[in-house]
């Protein structure tokens, strides 16, 4: 392990700055790398054998340039389908990003629950086996949006987008049988572009309901891993890799995410395997 541990941070666009956001909170001595493979994005447009045979030779190379002491997938997605073959191939420690359909169900009152995600993430079995281990008194409803990881993406870059955009990709997961019965309380944010337009979603909502966000509980699951492990704050790095060989974001939308430390910009210098540029 690292005298200032490295965390490689993973998602198939900007989602994944949201974990990251708090992962950094918990461990402000770590160095950090942020990679988006928007060269790929969105993971939807794409097939379960297409998203494996990307990943987990994309995080080998990942693995060998930047010698992470933990990686964190930072995607419902590629979580669902990449967390057992990463692990076998990889000594390095993972934490994945997965339905917060436990937590959910168990804090809802009125037992209506949904869960907002990609249409790859909603019909996958191992959302369907986390309803069926942990939702047994709950009504759950899956909702798998065709847009909202693109708009969120939009929306960061600063570009406008429309209220009746995201009104129409949350409506599906508000659930009243009647006005006087149980309607749904809780929504489960199960991609993690989906907090990037958390304040709009609240004020976009047809009543209030408890949005659940992975990222806090992600964040914890990487400080018990690195328990022990003392960094040196001052001298931490922070590094953004897009792998389509784009410049990131500006350092104004990139700051409140990698705790106000600047991003060191990427070079051109491709990885040859995924075709990555860092």
């Amino acid at each position: 392990m690292s005298v200032i541990p490295t965390i490689l941070v993973f998602d198939s666009g900007l989602g994944g700055l949201t974990v990251l956001r708090e992962v950094v909170r918990a461990r402000q001595d770590a160095n950090y790398v942020y990679v988006a493979d928007d060269a790929f994005f969105p993971y939807g447009q794409h097939s379960e054998d297409a998203i494996i045979g990307r990943v987990v030779p994309l995080i080998g190379e990942l693995i060998d340039r930047h010698a992470p002491d933990l990686v964190v997938i930072a995607c419902n997605t590629a979580s669902t389908l990449v967390l057992a073959h990463l692990r076998a191939a990889y000594r390095v420690p993972f934490v994945g990003t997965v339905p917060a359909i436990k937590p959910a169900c168990a804090r809802s009152v009125s037992k209506q629950v949904s869960v907002l995600g990609t249409r790859g993430t909603v019909q996958r079995e191992y959302t369907k086996a986390l309803i069926r281990d942990f939702a047994k008194d709950c009504a759950v409803t899956l909702v798998g949006s065709a847009h909202l990881a693109s708009l969120a993406e939009a929306s960061l870059g600063g570009d406008p987008v429309a209220d009746e955009l995201i009104r129409a990709e949350i409506a599906p997961c508000f659930i009243a049988a009647s006005e006087a019965g149980p309607r749904t309380d809780t929504v489960v944010l199960a991609c993690t572009h989906y907090p990037l337009l958390r304040q709009r979603l609240i004020a976009l909502a047809p009543w209030p309901v408890e949005w659940i966000d992975p990222a806090p509980a992600i964040a914890r699951r990487v400080a018990n891993l690195l328990n022990g492990v003392a960094g040196c704050a001052p001298q931490a790095s922070a590094a953004m890799i897009m792998t389509s060989g784009r410049q990131p974001p500006p350092a104004r939308i990139l700051l409140p995410f990698f705790g106000e430390r600047l991003v060191a910009p990427h070079s051109n210098q491709r990885l040859p395997q995924a075709g990555l540029h860092c």
